[in-house]
């Protein structure tokens, strides 16, 4: 019988500057949580973006809940564009929401992009128990003051031209913790025609970790 995916509940949640629009999909009975971060907001970024959404769809095979949210100034979410400041607030309001929404479930914290560099910044001021960061935007933002101690996976395609993997992978060797990292052959930024290895691969991790 083929996976049939939760079905997406439409919502707002309480933000820092203002309702947060937001997508959650959550199996019948969940064992984690996922909060996803999409792409940057200047650059056409939502939370509908297409590895955003792979990223949640991977979890939910996992029998995961994933939280997609649209932040400040995107879409219905309340408030302005803030450089990386604001949208990591806005993260950390998601994460608490969905923890009194679904307590005492592990937390685990994914992003894309610009998503990726505040999924880090989130994954180190909360309780997360796994990160996955997808072509994080670490030439846009400053590294971290300190690094997840979870279990944290990075997917990078060597064929990018938005985040090269050159700048990728010399940024991972000379952080302390590292990653597990992942590149995928001839893949692009977006992905295309690859977010079905792109979804096998997060599946894979979050079973190991799970």
């Amino acid at each position: 019988m083929a996976y049939q995916p939760p079905l997406p509940e439409s919502l707002m949640i309480p933000g820092p500057c203002g309702s947060l629009e937001a997508i959650v999909e959550a199996p019948a009975n969940p064992i984690a949580i996922t909060v996803v971060c999409h792409p940057h907001p200047l650059h056409g970024g939502t939370m509908t973006n297409k590895v955003a959404h792979a990223l949640a769809r991977s979890c939910n095979e996992c029998e995961m809940v994933s939280v997609r949210f649209n932040y400040r100034g995107v879409g219905n979410s309340a408030g302005s564009y803030d450089e990386g400041v604001g949208e990591t607030q806005d993260a950390l309001a998601v994460v608490r929401w969905a923890q009194n929404r679904w307590p005492g479930l592990p937390l685990y914290v994914a992003g894309f992009s610009f998503g990726g560099g505040v999924a880090l910044r989130t994954a180190v001021q909360t309780s997360c128990v796994g990160l996955v960061t997808v072509a994080p935007a670490i030439a846009r933002d400053a590294p971290p003051q300190q690094l997840p101690s979870c279990p944290w996976l990075l997917i990078q395609g060597d064929a990018d031209d938005v985040v090269p993997a050159a700048t990728v992978t010399d940024w991972v060797q000379a952080l302390i913790v590292k990653p597990e990292m992942k590149m995928l052959e001839g893949a692009g930024h977006f992905f295309h025609g690859r977010l079905i290895d792109l979804r096998q691969v997060v599946r894979d991790w979050l079973m190991r970790h799970l």
